[in-house]
């Protein structure tokens, strides 16, 4: 049975057209910088991004990990949000390593304030550690993928300046925020020092995320995806991929949006279901579901039978993510399915 799946963009499968370019991409040996298809992707993607250079990594993970290790010494301190992915999903990569400790702010929807912001930076002290780092994440997955507006990053990239510390932004959805706010996805990525985004979600590439900043930036970031064994051979098999998702999927991701919205108004309306509709901006809706009856592994379970899969643990919380592959029919399908089951509670 084929399955509507609402867990995550991540699920995405590559496009026809990206298959047919990952048949006939010229490769090379990337290592020795010799993959055609790899350094026209990684050109392309730092013009995209109105950076000086681009590296491809194998997953956004990497992508986050290697930047922090090349901003950071270890040691020193990175200020953070509290519920980003890079201290919840990357296996406490920052501690292990770049060695550096977490100074986590509690954000509204994933925001951090800016006023926080300054006052988590370390002053000058025998005691303290260097605050080398700002780790910002634009959309913001956990919150539901939310949008940092830009006049936020603005400031806090005018602070970051002023105390001579670099950002880096976690931007795995960065199109999703451009597509949000109706700018060029520029716009957002010049606020921050590096930025890494995903190829592999929304944009339905089947692997890699990119790594853009300056030339001196990606140049020391290259030795440190190596050492993390991300120095890939015939890459540009993977590339090609990337180059059709960066031409083709960026301008559609605005049916994704319309389509959670869609789901959001319709949890809305189910009883027992809540939905924050101010958080509901790209592509994740979360949902609480405790006046159900039921757990989100519970709806899960149930949903299944159904041909539907979602996220669902053992708390009430359930999170549904639309992609290319969910049209309006299926978000219809997925609402009758989850009220009938509600009802028979």
């Amino acid at each position: 049975m084929g399955y509507i799946d609402l867990r995550s963009d991540t699920v995405t499968l590559p496009t026809q057209e990206m298959r047919d370019a990952m048949y006939k991409a010229e490769v090379g040996d990337d290592v020795y910088g010799e993959d055609p298809t790899v350094k026209r992707l990684e050109e392309m993607a730092a013009n995209i991004m109105g950076k000086e250079d681009a590296m491809f990594v194998t997953s956004g993970t990497q992508g986050n990990q290697v930047s922090v290790m090349t901003h950071t010494h270890h040691g020193d301190e990175i200020i953070l949000e509290e519920r980003c992915h890079i201290i919840t999903y990357e296996v406490g990569g920052i501690g292990y390593l770049s060695g550096v400790q977490a100074k986590t702010i509690r954000g509204i929807n994933g925001i951090m304030d800016p006023k926080d912001i300054l006052n988590a930076i370390r002053m000058e002290d025998i005691h303290y550690p260097k605050t080398s780092l700002i780790c910002l994440e634009n959309t913001h997955n956990r919150a539901g993928g939310t949008v940092t507006p830009l006049s936020n990053m603005k400031e806090v990239y005018q602070i970051a300046k002023e105390h001579d510390i670099p950002i880096h932004l976690d931007g795995a959805r960065i199109f999703n925020a451009a597509t949000y706010l109706n700018v060029d996805v520029k716009e957002i990525a010049r606020y921050a020092d590096s930025v890494m985004f995903c190829l592999s979600k929304g944009l339905c590439a089947p692997v890699g995320s990119i790594v853009t900043g300056s030339k001196e930036f990606i140049k020391k970031a290259r030795k440190y995806r190596k050492m993390l064994g991300g120095g890939l051979r015939q890459a540009g098999i993977l590339a090609a991929a990337g180059i059709v998702a960066l031409e083709k999927m960026k301008k559609r991701l605005s049916e994704d949006h319309e389509n959670a919205r869609l789901l959001a108004e319709g949890l809305n309306n189910i009883k027992g279901i809540k939905v924050d509709m101010s958080t509901v901006q790209t592509n994740i809706v979360m949902s609480d579901i405790s006046a159900t009856g039921l757990t989100g592994a519970q709806l899960s379970s149930k949903l299944l039978d159904y041909g539907i899969k979602v996220n669902g643990a053992g708390d009430y919380n359930v999170r549904f993510v639309t992609h290319y592959y969910i049209k309006k029919d299926d978000i219809n399908k997925v609402l009758h399915a989850i009220n009938t089951i509600v009802k028979e509670q």
